[in-house]
């Protein structure tokens, strides 16, 4: 009996252990905190390549070099690697055909003759009175000095108008005409020989051109270049000088417009050695010409003739000069026989070029200038224009003086 009581009990305990376990359970649900989060898997990334080391390919595409890779261009189509394009060279400049020197000066008349005629209509209005009194020749001889002719000139001149008037009596507008144009050729000496000798017995002419700076004497250079292309030579000019900023610029830019080359040195350099290689490769290329522009120092005389001296004896160790010309201002009148005398005794002018003679009445600096030096007047410059200047005719130059 106890042994049945026992089993009771302890079949009653199992039970009621099980029932609390499972009511227990069923409130425990809800206070159980979460689970722990489980760790991600972290990937490290692909290491960054070293030097020498090929990068991945993100991608399942075989790999291709820079040259294959078509690089897009904004509003085309992709298109195929092109070569870069060479810069284009600069153009050549073209090459100028002077105008002929033949009668250039009696087509350039017209030009001269409207600022030239005050001398020539002066005069000829005087000698025009009925009555040539004493007061009339002192007119006639202001006339002539106002227009630079010279006192000498202008006194040998009225003398022997004054003994022809008188011998004539009667005179016509013709006959003064006439009379005045024969006085004022003589004056001008027509027997001199103005032509620019460039002709040599062995290799190039060669001239030297001098004058003080500002007289137009680069320009001259250059103008002459043409004259002498435009007679069928083959010219080579010299930039000998060097003291003024941008001379030799200004030369080679009249050089090029006629295919005259120009031998250049350093801004300052020496201007008998640039002088010294203008010669030589003129003789190397068998031009026919080598124009020589030498600087127009006047500080001191003793510096110019220094400088102009040992140009001239450089060269002249390749050949003699033909030419030595020499540039006058016509504006400066007497100021430009002064310059005349300096350079007259610094080196031997065998002929004379004056400038700016279209914007002066005083043609007369033409026989002053010849009288002063001995040598003739050559070259006139009448304008601005590449081709204004012409070889002197005395004849078309009283012309135009006197309105003829």
């Amino acid at each position: 009996m106890e042994i049945v009581i026992l089993a009771v009990v302890i079949a009653v305990v199992v039970v009621g252990a099980l029932v609390g376990g499972l009511v227990v359970g069923s409130r425990g649900k809800k206070r159980l905190p979460p689970p722990p989060p489980s760790v991600p898997d972290i990937t490290a990334p692909p290491a960054e390549p070293h030097i020498g080391e090929e990068a991945e390919t993100p991608r399942d595409e075989p790999r291709r070099t820079i040259e294959e890779v078509d690089l897009p261009v904004s509003g085309a189509e992709p298109s195929a690697p092109t070569a870069v394009a060479e810069p284009p060279a600069p153009a050549a400049p073209e090459i100028e055909v002077p105008e002929p020197t033949a009668g250039r000066l009696v087509r350039l008349r017209t030009r001269l003759s409207r600022s030239q005629n005050a001398l020539g209509k002066g005069l000829l209005t005087l000698l025009s009175r009925e009555h040539l009194d004493e007061d009339t020749w002192e007119e006639i001889e202001d006339t002539l000095l106002t227009a630079d002719v010279g006192v000498q000139p202008t006194q040998e001149l009225v003398d022997r108008l004054r003994e022809r008037v008188k011998v004539l009596g009667t005179r016509t507008p013709d006959e003064l005409r006439a009379l005045l144009r024969e006085e004022l050729l003589q004056l001008l000496v027509p027997e001199f020989d103005r032509s620019v000798n460039t002709e040599a017995l062995e290799g190039p002419g060669i001239v030297m051109v001098v004058g003080v700076n500002g007289t137009g004497k680069t320009t001259t250079t250059g103008k002459l270049a043409r004259v002498l292309v435009a007679d069928g030579k083959n010219v080579v000019l010299g930039a000998a000088d060097t003291f003024r900023a941008a001379a030799a610029d200004q030369l080679q830019t009249w050089g090029e417009r006629v295919g005259a080359r120009t031998v250049r040195g350093p801004e300052g350099g020496d201007p008998a050695s640039i002088a010294f290689d203008s010669v030589k490769e003129g003789i190397e290329e068998g031009a026919d010409v080598v124009l020589i522009d030498t600087a127009g120092r006047l500080h001191t005389k003793t510096g110019l003739m220094d400088e102009l001296g040992k140009v001239k004896r450089v060269v002249e160790k390749h050949a003699p000069l033909d030419e030595i010309l020499l540039v006058l201002d016509a504006t400066t009148g007497q100021n430009g026989l002064v310059q005349a005398r300096v350079f007259a005794e610094v080196v031997d002018i065998t002929g004379i070029v004056l400038t700016k003679l279209d914007g002066t009445a005083k043609g007369g600096i033409v026989i002053a200038v010849q009288r002063e030096l001995g040598v003739p007047v050559k070259l006139i410059g009448l304008g601005e224009g590449p081709d204004d200047l012409a070889p002197f005719e005395a004849e078309a130059f009283v012309d135009a003086l006197i309105g003829e």
